[in-house]
């Protein structure tokens, strides 16, 4: 190979590198969520899915994973947004078809495995109810950067559970890619909006191509 091709061959991979580069950075960002462009890890853990199969981060691998705590009694929050992950569901899947939705119940008291196989069935028949004991549940709940706790629980069955109202989006790879929190409006239900669910997780998706 002479000088002059070893030249030319420089330029064009020279060319096609600083391409390559300048497009990764031309993907425009998320701009309804929390976007982790280094994503966070997740530590190990064991719940009991709906269906009574074992869930953990084994069944995180390989799917984008839409997370939500919430317990079958929860008045408003819980019904609203699965409602509005249950719309938008099937415009997720056309973004990236290995999409999952889980619902993590933090009344264990009251929520067991029939339970939540009946409340999840009434929105999706593919989404996911998953559930573990406040020593799991507590840990996992740092882990996602969400919180919840029991209120007035010595009054009986009729305790009302407080907690997050966001959505934790779970890379294919088992991180922690992005935060999405609801909307405050005085009087109403917090609510994420499912067209900025489809709107940012496009983007993510394209940016972690």
């Amino acid at each position: 190979m002479n000088k002059f091709l070893i030249i030319i061959v420089a330029c064009v991979a020279l060319a096609c590198g600083t391409f390559l580069y300048k497009s990764a950075f031309d993907k425009p960002l998320p701009e309804h969520s929390l976007y982790y462009q280094t994503p966070r890890n997740i530590e190990p853990f064991s719940m009991t899915a709906h269906t009574g199969d074992s869930f953990g981060k084994a069944q995180l691998a390989g799917k984008w994973s839409w997370v939500f705590f919430g317990y079958t009694s929860c008045p408003d929050v819980c019904p609203t947004t699965l409602q509005e992950l249950n719309f938008s569901y099937d415009e997720l899947k056309k973004v990236a078809d290995n999409t999952q939705v889980l619902l993590v119940s933090v009344d264990p008291q009251r929520d067991s495995v029939a339970r939540l196989a009946e409340y999840i069935a009434y929105f999706n028949k593919e989404f996911i109810a998953l559930s573990a004991d406040h020593s799991v549940l507590f840990p996992f709940a740092r882990n996602l950067g969400l919180m919840y706790a029991i209120t007035d629980e010595a009054q009986g069955s009729s305790y009302l559970v407080d907690h997050s109202a966001s959505i934790v989006l779970i890379n294919p790879q088992g991180k922690i890619a992005a935060i999405f929190k609801p909307n405050h409006e005085v009087g109403q239900v917090p609510t994420i909006s499912g067209e900025q669910l489809v709107s940012d997780f496009t983007r993510i998706v394209a940016l972690e191509r």
